[in-house]
């Protein structure tokens, strides 16, 4: 199973139109946005050709984002990756644990 499909179904969702990153809180975005940056970074800075060597930095690049979140989990105490589910949390109109978003109630005009 590749990792996508066992986030999807750590996250359930169900349908393939649901977004996984839609699901994701802020931590789980900011680790998969670090892992994406580095990967970009290290293909570039080593000149990446064809398939094979941008693996190489894929794999990498997911290296340096996985550390970084290890290290913050060791840290806090607490796992970055969850089964919250960030659009159920809103649907429902509460705010996930940490979660300093703004709920949709607070925009609406009568209250």
């Amino acid at each position: 199973m590749k990792q996508g499909e066992h986030l999807r179904k750590f996250k359930r969702l169900e349908k393939p139109n649901q977004n996984l990153r839609d699901h994701m809180t802020d931590l789980e975005l900011i680790f998969s946005m670090l892992g994406e940056a580095a990967t970009t970074e290290i293909a570039r800075t080593k000149d990446a050709q064809g398939f094979g060597e941008n693996k190489q930095a894929a794999k990498e690049g997911g290296g340096v984002a996985g550390n970084a979140r290890k290290d913050l989990e060791l840290k806090s105490g607490k796992l970055v990756v969850t089964d919250e589910n960030y659009v159920e949390g809103m649907e429902k109109g509460r705010r996930l644990e940490g979660d300093d978003k703004v709920k949709k109630d607070d925009f609406e005009e009568n209250k």
